[in-house]
């Protein structure tokens, strides 16, 4: 009986990655509908959503869309508005959490304000994720276990850093901010990592509403001796495993899907130029 080829196999690589991309490139949630912030498309909000802010002042809930401050322009105003459908989302039970922390609100890479991190799923507002994939210097990948109070996917494998950008937050500053939470790395140790890029703009139905988030990632090898370790309490286990370990938990379902696929793209990228 022949044997089946091992899970780091390129062709098993590239057909798990495959159909991880697929899962995270859903239709909106049932009875959604398309969000308008100051006259700009840039969301889609849940039915729940909907309910929630139907008696706000200058929310229009229409049978085609939401409206949330027609006539309005980026300002003092908007930002009040904004932060009032963030109130009446809580009030009415629409959120996982308050993380008293704001992210921008766009469309069409124009930011038109800010609002409260856990109203970004409710509304289907677009968020950016930084990641670092780490390596040691003989080929393992460096992992972080996401702490069981983890609002989503406790418990769950990730990558070794990971977190949204935060309102006004340039990229690769993030990217150094959730490396130092999460890993106790200053940037010394990064210094030879890769510019960030963006590897794919996912689209998934979550229980409280729509994700819709650009993944973007940077990758390095840590120098020998280098040991991350969290500092926010967000992670509960930090470790460095094979390739072959590594993709084994991914088609196991051990990883985030995000984890996932940012993992696999790097391991197929770094093999193509012969680095693993």
């Amino acid at each position: 009986m022949p044997k089946s080829p091992p899970h780091d196999d390129p062709a098993r690589l590239a057909a798990l990655y495959t159909q991880l991309a697929a899962r995270v490139q859903e239709h909106p949630p049932e009875l959604a509908r398309p969000l308008y912030i100051a006259d700009r498309c840039c969301g889609w909000a849940t039915h729940a959503a909907c309910d929630a802010l139907g008696r706000l002042a200058r929310v229009r809930v229409q049978a085609d869309a939401l409206r949330i401050g027609s006539g309005l322009e980026a300002g003092p105003d908007l930002t009040a508005l904004l932060a009032d459908v963030a109130q009446a989302l809580r009030a009415a039970d629409c959120l996982r959490g308050w993380r008293d922390e704001l992210l921008d609100v766009t469309a069409a890479e124009e930011c038109l304000g800010v609002i409260e991190r856990a109203a970004m799923r409710p509304l289907g507002l677009l968020t950016r994720a930084v990641h670092l994939n780490a390596w040691t210097p003989d080929g393992r990948l460096w992992i972080a276990r996401r702490a069981l109070s983890k609002s989503t996917d406790p418990g769950m494998w990730d990558t070794l850093v990971g977190g949204l950008v935060s309102s006004q937050e340039d990229l690769e500053q993030a990217l150094l901010r959730e490396c130092a939470e999460e890993a106790g790395l200053d940037p010394a140790p990064l210094a030879g990592r890769s510019p960030l890029r963006t590897i794919l703009r996912m689209h998934r139905r979550l229980p409280e509403g729509y994700q819709v988030e650009d993944l973007l990632t940077s990758t390095c090898v840590l120098p020998a001796g280098t040991q991350p370790a969290n500092r926010d309490g967000e992670v509960m286990e930090i470790a460095h495993v094979a390739v072959s370990e590594a993709v084994r938990h991914i088609a196991d379902g051990e990883f985030t899907v995000e984890a996932s696929l940012v993992i696999l793209e790097d391991i197929m990228q770094r093999r193509a130029h012969g680095e693993i």
